[in-house]
């Protein structure tokens, strides 16, 4: 059998974290979560919205990266705190600061089992979680490679993929708003290395 593969790549790429501690405890900002991939394909073909959470055209996917820079950003909880101000009570919201990573030079690849569906993608852009992160499609012509070749060659499709299972090398990557709240749990299958040498 075998897969259809589409190249996207950017100058920037980031991965939202699913818990406040994700990057630092983690270091899971290098990978997709089975929601971020379901979002991607329901980008690519619209007319998956109305069916319910699965993956129906994308069927593997591989992320590398150049290198991670880490990016301040200023947020306030959701809840409120009572303190004196100016000797008066008042409710306030405090401010912090997150340090967030965004991968530089992102490379997606994006695996289906028709050539079909990976010619509509090929003429699409994608994101991986922010709108301004933008990739693009390398070529309109898909390449097609057997699945063990796409899940062995580390020169030519290197990186990170997580695997959407729930077997003994799983764990907890997240809760699936496209589910219910769903546990989404998954292993990491590392092919080659997912670190790019910057040209």
């Amino acid at each position: 059998m075998k897969y259809y593969i589409v190249k996207y790549s950017g100058p920037f790429g980031f991965i939202k974290p699913w818990t406040a501690v994700r990057d630092t405890e983690t270091f899971s900002q290098q990978f997709l979560t089975p929601s971020i991939v379901g979002g991607i394909e329901r980008k690519l073909f619209p007319g998956l919205l109305n069916k319910p959470f699965g993956f129906y055209k994308i069927k593997g996917h591989r992320l590398s990266y150049s290198q991670m820079t880490s990016q301040q950003e200023q947020i306030q909880p959701r809840g409120w705190n009572k303190r004196k101000v100016n000797k008066r009570s008042a409710y306030v919201r405090e401010y912090a600061i997150l340090t967030r990573s965004v991968l530089l030079h992102p490379i997606l690849h994006l695996a289906f089992d028709n050539r079909q569906d990976a010619e509509i993608a090929a003429q699409q852009h994608i994101c991986l979680c922010r709108n301004e992160d933008i990739l693009y499609p390398a070529s309109e012509d898909p390449v097609s490679i057997s699945i063990e070749d796409f899940n062995s060659n580390g020169e030519d499709f290197n990186g990170f993929e997580l695997v959407f299972e729930k077997n003994e090398k799983s764990f907890l990557v997240g809760y699936n708003r496209l589910d219910n709240g769903s546990p989404m749990y998954g292993w990491l299958r590392v092919v080659g290395n997912p670190i790019n040498t910057l040209q």
